[in-house]
């Protein structure tokens, strides 16, 4: 299991069998070559995941893990194991397209500078719209709400191939990450105390701040479910996402904008909280509240990632963090298409 590989495509799982059922046979039809192995990392599935893989799929690589990890830590714990040049963080709801790999080899052998990257996330359900999950690629604005070529909040645009062209983004989108192996291991990995949701732009964010490029290549294509393990608006979802939010922003931010920034979530991460009592979701409603509460609890055990993330910093301003509101731009000016916020 540890022959160095040129690829690695890894699969965590975790009670999806079915799912592994569905989408594994494109990944193995459309990942082929020498020195490409398909792994799934299992995250102590209690359903027939491991079986249907030995099984069904005896070309795959299986990685048992002896408990559910979560997403950022289940995929550290899997790429121990794993020794490639390159691998690639593929969510098991993702149906590939042909030269899905291929194309995303060749850019990364021959631009070294670029240290990860993601293909064009399209939809599984409507395959001619980007997907919620990465789009065309990602960036975030000032106060930390990410966004995407192709997507603006839950503004999904149809793909007219308006964004097919290579460009720098400021994070790839976890459902399908191409990453150099040796970086993400010298960048610490996922942070596992996110357990899931935020945790591939932390990541990209320590990668762009000490200077290392990411990028979009939308010739290569792949088709995502999406929402297969946490639903939308699902409060531990919602929770999730607020904490790690706010925890990234502690994280990563310059010092000179810390102090603002944060004041100015604590009023939208409010403001949020109301929406949803207005809307009578009181789930989501404290979720909200609890994340802030979480987010306070262990502010002081991320001290120390900070103060190394600003030492090992080489640039302050990032292209790909843009200055802008986006929830103004969106909410208030009605600007939900990426063209309009850019242009």
């Amino acid at each position: 299991m540890n022959d160095k590989l040129k690829v690695a495509v890894v699969i965590l799982n975790w009670n999806g069998a079915e799912v592994l059922r569905r989408f594994l046979p494109s990944v193995l039809m459309f990942s082929q070559g020498e020195g490409i192995a398909v792994y799934v990392a299992d995250n102590a599935s209690t359903d027939a995941s491991c079986q249907i893989v030995e099984k069904e799929f005896p070309s795959v690589r299986l990685i048992r893990l002896d408990r559910n990890y979560g997403f950022a830590d289940g995929y550290n714990k899997a790429l121990e194991q794993v020794e490639a040049e390159y691998v690639v963080l593929l969510n098991s709801d993702v149906e590939v397209a042909k030269n899905w790999l291929s194309l995303m080899v060749e850019y990364m052998d021959a631009h070294p500078e670029v240290v990860a990257c993601q293909p064009k996330i399209l939809s599984w359900r409507e395959k001619t719209r980007f997907e919620y999950a990465g789009a065309a690629g990602g960036f975030i604005d000032k106060y930390g709400y990410p966004f995407c070529r192709g997507r603006i909040f839950d503004s999904v645009e149809e793909d007219r191939g308006q964004y097919d062209w290579v460009t720098p983004v400021f994070w790839a989108t976890g459902a399908a990450l191409m990453i150099r192996l040796a970086v993400y291991r010298e960048a610490g990995g996922l942070d596992g105390r996110f357990f899931a949701h935020m945790e591939e732009i932390d990541l990209c964010w320590r990668l762009r701040s000490r200077g290392y490029q990411i990028v979009c290549l939308p010739a290569s294509e792949v088709y995502h479910v999406g929402g297969a393990t946490l639903k939308k608006e699902n409060p531990h979802k919602t929770f999730l996402n607020f904490r790690n939010n706010l925890l990234m922003l502690y994280k990563n931010l310059p010092s000179r904008e810390l102090k603002r920034v944060m004041c100015v979530r604590k009023v939208l991460d409010d403001l949020a909280a109301c929406f949803f009592i207005l809307k009578g979701d009181i789930a989501n409603c404290r979720a909200v509240l609890r994340a802030r509460k979480e987010y306070v609890r262990m502010r002081p055990l991320f001290e120390a990632d900070r103060q190394e993330n600003l030492q090992k910093s080489v640039c302050d301003e990032i292209a790909g963090r843009y200055k802008f509101s986006i929830l103004w731009q969106a909410k208030v000016r009605g600007r939900n298409v990426y063209e309009e916020l850019v242009n």
